[in-house]
């Protein structure tokens, strides 16, 4: 007992309140059937996946040419407009795709597939590295093959018709594709398959595939230095964490490939770039709210008999 009078008992401070915990510590602590999110995917999701989101390209491509051909366009030499569209349909039935299979490791959330923040000079640090490799690894490619073919999608697409249009493809190709491509090929496929053997065989995998779904918009020469990109961008959301990374980098390097092969002058390519980066990580961010940053809890009756 203590023999100060209680009217002289110092003030001590309240403790201060427990950090909350860290979500990604509490989910490594729980048991292997209670994970879950990107843990839980199963590498053959990503397969599933990759056959579903191109499945349902081809399906859904159908119908519009069906469409399309019922107002007279040419099935053989679509019109620009078709062919938006269908690229249009591309990225949502991937987008799409994703989210499904991604469904069965659980309800996803944004971080799930890698829509996270990351540390800026960082991030801009290894953008940059990744971004000159790729550049290095393409010129040499191309000098030792003689490559001068040019991409032939974007005159498809109608980039040299009229000012409409050309935006149109320029927000297509630069903020559509970039935020389509990576929020399934290493937010989502690459995120898959590194749970089977580790992110250094899927990042391999991952570009390879990524390279080869071009074949139909790139010249083949080009296929190989496209999947060096699809490996510097698993590796860029690999080590900044976050899929953001890799949607700047991507969306900088369509406007630049855009711009050269328009021959679009230096400060419209400038512009590109940054109205290109702003807008696809803002939609990024958009499509972040849509899908949620935290699990659904417990039920209420399954909450009211846990532990305390």
């Amino acid at each position: 007992m203590s023999n100060v009078p209680p009217q002289f008992q110092p003030d001590l401070p309240a403790p201060l309140p427990s950090p909350d915990p860290d979500p990604d510590a509490a989910a490594a602590q729980l048991e292997p059937h209670e994970q879950s999110g990107r843990d839980r995917w199963p590498a053959w999701l990503s397969v599933a996946g990759l056959l579903a989101g191109y499945g349902t390209t081809i399906v859904l491509g159908l119908v519009v040419l069906v469409f399309a051909s019922a107002f007279g366009a040419s099935t053989q030499d679509p019109p620009p407009g078709v062919n938006i569209g269908l690229t249009v349909v591309q990225n949502l039935a991937l987008v799409g795709a994703a989210y499904f299979f991604a469904m069965l490791g659980g309800r996803p959330t944004a971080a799930d597939f890698g829509l996270r923040p990351a540390r800026l000079w960082r991030s801009v640090r290894l953008l940059v590295a990744i971004w000159v490799g790729f550049y290095v690894v393409s010129a040499i490619w191309a000098v030792a093959l003689d490559l001068e073919e040019q991409q032939t999608l974007p005159d498809e697409l109608g980039a040299d018709g009229s000012l409409f249009n050309a935006l149109v493809v320029i927000g297509l190709v630069t903020v559509i594709a970039p935020l389509g491509e990576e929020l399934f090929f290493r937010g989502f496929f690459y995120g898959a398959l590194r749970n089977w053997r580790g992110p250094a065989l899927a990042a391999i995998l991952s570009g390879a595939v990524f390279g080869g779904v071009h074949l139909g918009s790139s010249p083949i020469g080009y296929l190989v230095p496209l999947a060096f990109f699809g490996i510097g961008l698993c590796l860029l959301y690999e080590w900044t964490g976050s899929l953001y990374p890799p949607i700047a980098l991507h969306a900088l390097n369509n406007s630049i490939a855009l711009g050269a092969n328009q021959k679009y002058g230096v400060g419209v390519i400038l512009a590109m770039m940054v109205a290109s980066t702003v807008v696809s990580l803002l939609c990024a961010r958009l499509l972040a709210r849509l899908i949620g940053q935290r699990r659904q809890g417990p039920p209420a009756s399954a909450a009211a008999h846990q532990p305390v």
